[in-house]
Order: structure tokens, then C-alpha cells, then sequence
């Protein structure tokens, strides 16, 4: 396929141009097909959040695991940037939960880092390893504590880990826990949860 073509499908999964897309797939594009940074449409209507446009190619047979240049793939992408919906769709149609991002994490880590409550409560739903660690050494648990702010929303984030089991003694290459990160950036409330779960 030419370059033209593909990235006129492409453009049309950002911008949820569903009658254009439809049109070309029946027309023979190849529904994996990449731009030259390694993206496929899925991907690139997952950047834009067009739902639509992400329904349209996964119904037809996208590839929710394909990665690009930098190790994003619908899944993995969905997860970080807090895409709850798309997310949903790709888990649905077979994402590899243990694929990881050019950061060594599952789509679990970035989430709670960047603080999307609502995807690490539906990832928490699936069979995700909680405890996975990343090539910095660190687990949802401590990026949601070490990269936090203490805030109500890594409050949550902190509940949602440790009540679904996530392991409090997994510490980071220093050997610091989540507990001494907590008291150390003066995370109060952070603490008290985390102390609730070592039962003192």
C-alpha cells in the first residue's frame, strides 16, 4: 500500500471518520498497517481518544498489541494516558496484560503514577500482576507513592493496590518501601494506610 493511502486511513481513525475508515478496509488496507513511526490506525485513534474509530478496527480485526517504535502499543498506551473506555476494548479483545512499555511496566504502573484512578480500579478487575516490577526497580505501589503528591487521588490509588492485595514490603533498589517513601515525603494519609495494612 502506498504511503498516501495509509496515511489517509490513519488520519481517519484520529479524527473518527468512520465512513472513510470502513470504506478502506473494505477496499483491502490492511487493518495493521503503520505510518514511519510504527503506529497503527488503532493506536493512533487510541492517541486521539475516538472511541468510535477504536471500535470500528477492533470489530474488524486490529491488533490491540501491536507496539510502535517506542514500545506503545492500544493497550499499553490506553493504560498510561488514562484512555478507560478504549482500554476496555482492548482488554476485551485479548490484550497481553504482561506486555510492557520501553519502561520495562505493565499498563498498571504508568496508571498509577500519572494518577487514572478509574483505569487501575478496571485493571485491578483483570489478571494483571500488581506486583510487576519495572526496569526502575519499582511497582505501582511505590511509582504511585515515590511520583505522587499525597493527594486524594493517590490516596485512592494507595486503597485500590493494597485492597487488592498488592505486597506494602516490595521495596525499591535502595531497599526503601512505600511506607518509608510515604513518611519521607510527609504523604500523611498515605501513611496511615499503608500502616493500616501492616496492622499497627
Amino acid at each position: 500500500m502506498d504511503p498516501h493511502s495509509m496515511k489517509s486511513f490513519i488520519d481517519a481513525a484520529a479524527t473518527n471518520n468512520l465512513a472513510l475508515l470502513s470504506q478502506k478496509i473494505a477496499a483491502g488496507t490492511p487493518v495493521d498497517g503503520k505510518n514511519p513511526e510504527g503506529r497503527t490506525a488503532l493506536l493512533i485513534a487510541t492517541h486521539a481518544n475516538a472511541i468510535e474509530a477504536a471500535k470500528l478496527l477492533i470489530d474488524a480485526g486490529a491488533d490491540v498489541n501491536a507496539m510502535d517504535n517506542i514500545q506503545d502499543s492500544p493497550f499499553l498506551y490506553a493504560g498510561a494516558e488514562g484512555k478507560l473506555e478504549i482500554l476496555k476494548m482492548t482488554v476485551q479483545a485479548g490484550a497481553d496484560l504482561d506486555s510492557t512499555n520501553r519502561y520495562g511496566g505493565t499498563a498498571l504502573v504508568p496508571a498509577a503514577h500519572h494518577g487514572h484512578v478509574d483505569v487501575v480500579r478496571y485493571l485491578l478487575t483483570t489478571k494483571i500482576n500488581k506486583d510487576h516490577i519495572n526496569k526502575l526497580g519499582w511497582t505501582a505501589l511505590l511509582e504511585a507513592v515515590i511520583l505522587g503528591d499525597g493527594s486524594d487521588t493517590y490516596q485512592q490509588i494507595v486503597r485500590l493496590l493494597v485492597d487488592a492485595g498488592a505486597d506494602i514490603s516490595i521495596a525499591d533498589r535502595d531497599g526503601v518501601t512505600p511506607l518509608q517513601h510515604a513518611k519521607n515525603s510527609n504523604q500523611s494519609e498515605i501513611v496511615l494506610i499503608l500502616l493500616r495494612v501492616r496492622g499497627n
